[in-house]
């Protein structure tokens, strides 16, 4: 199938290579010629512009949008708006505001043009391990795109299969899920980072607690000197609290377990605010979510052991950099 791409940042470069791999083809455009020259050598075709990647894309043409949430992409979807004709898809793949998508899908419905919104999950890690997805849009529009979307998907692989789910559909087994209309994608995403963020400050404050335990405030025969890269690795192996992000817990503790390099300053990056806000529009109490958003509010200020460890979780999984990275 073939695919426009606008945006060769992390996950945008590494989509397109999966789905090249996958024998799709794509034509790509970024603001970075070097970007669209790298991804030209490996077989995509560069495009200069909005207006030549259009052009050289058959009917219906399908083109991805994967550029940081806001003005970026607001633009860029409404330069697409002239651009495109009835019966094409713009897909959005970023961090979109739920409620932006539903707007945008209303006005591109009033020219004939299909609007999918896509919350992906995956990182920098996506090229290998594939991409969970989250759509939303029309049905006729998410199926036409269904082979994209399988592609990018990591597929069953090695995990267990869930008791009682025969007969129910077998895309979410495989990585990837139509959750309803437009905006329903972004919208579960969204509440999907922010369970990210409680679970990111459980694991930070567990580990912060571990580590002071050495504290000179407490009686000498209670004090421990307790090994964090062993803990974390130990917990992966067995324990009901082992995760993906545990996983990249230990590799960070097991490389520097004084994490030196990482200050603690937590950035976030909107999903876990709007969250919240979609928590209070419905009256649903969100306590540990709130406190973890509120944690990194307060790292800006003073930084802990725990906070240290979010930024390297926050680094291993989505390449975000909170500090300077060597040479």
């Amino acid at each position: 199938m073939q695919l426009g791409m606008i945006g060769l940042g992390r996950m945008g470069g590494n989509i397109v290579r999966r789905l090249t791999r996958a024998g799709h083809h794509c034509v790509v455009y970024d603001r970075n010629a070097a970007a669209v020259t790298e991804l030209a050598g490996e077989g995509s075709t560069g495009a200069s512009g909005l207006a030549d990647l259009v052009a050289k894309l058959d009917a219906p043409r399908v083109v991805w949008v994967m550029l940081p949430a806001g003005a970026p992409t607001e633009s860029t979807i409404q330069e697409l708006s002239g651009l495109m004709k009835p019966g094409d898809i713009i897909i959005d793949g970023g961090n979109t505001f739920y409620k932006d998508d539903i707007r945008r899908g209303a006005a591109l419905k009033e020219k004939g043009i299909h609007y999918v919104d896509v919350g992906t999950s995956g990182g920098v890690w996506g090229l290998e391990r594939g991409y969970c997805m989250m759509i939303g849009g029309a049905k006729e529009a998410v199926d036409h795109i269904d082979p994209i979307l399988a592609a990018l998907a990591p597929g069953i692989g090695s995990i267990e299969r869930t008791p009682g789910r025969q007969g129910r559909d077998p895309r979410p087994e495989m990585g990837y899920i139509h959750t309803g209309p437009i905006g329903s994608g972004h919208f579960v995403k969204m509440v999907h980072n922010g369970i990210e963020y409680g679970l990111m400050q459980a694991y930070a404050e567990g580990f912060d607690i571990l580590k002071n335990k050495s504290s000179e405030a407490l009686p000498e025969n209670e004090r421990y000197t307790l090994d964090m890269a062993d803990i974390a690795e130990v917990w992966r192996r067995g324990s009901v609290i082992s995760s993906w992000l545990l996983d990249l817990t230990a590799q960070a503790l097991a490389e520097d377990s004084s994490l030196k390099d990482y200050p603690g300053e937590v950035a976030d990056s909107g999903e876990g605010r709007w969250t919240i806000n979609a928590a209070i529009e419905e009256a649903v109490p969100a306590e540990v979510l709130t406190a973890a958003l509120f944690a990194r509010f307060r790292s800006r200020l003073s930084h802990t052991f725990g906070e240290k460890l979010l930024s390297a979780m926050r680094f291993k999984f989505g390449g975000h950099t909170e500090f300077k990275l060597k040479d």
